[in-house]
């Protein structure tokens, strides 16, 4: 990982705060204490794999953004959207689809 000790914490904690998720409520969806979240938020612990593949993908965080966060993701926005896709399930996929159809339409006919 990166050189500096708190940079997964902080990924995890904006990546969490961003979605409004609570400490309490992560912890439980991922099966970890919250004094145990709290301590790779905020005091740098770093977590087992298993649980942070599990942050990783109910926070839809990009693994750039903790293994490489030197790099400046130029397309950050749109894989930030692709990740939200991937865990849709078909009738939520519909959804988006004729929504982002409807306003294709839209901004097409002005």
């Amino acid at each position: 990982m990166h050189n500096q000790p708190d940079t997964l914490g902080i990924v995890i904690k904006s990546a969490r705060e961003k979605a409004g998720i609570t400490v309490e409520a992560l912890g439980e969806k991922i099966g970890i204490t919250e004094r145990y979240l709290y301590r790779i938020e905020n005091e740098g612990k770093k977590p087992r794999y298993d649980v942070l593949y599990k942050l990783i993908r109910e926070l839809s965080i990009d693994s750039n953004e903790i293994f490489y966060p030197e790099k400046q993701s130029e397309d950050s926005e749109i894989g930030n959207l692709l990740r939200m896709l991937a865990v849709c399930d078909n009738r939520a996929l519909q959804v988006i689809k004729a929504t982002i159809q409807a306003f294709m339409d839209s901004f097409s006919a002005k």
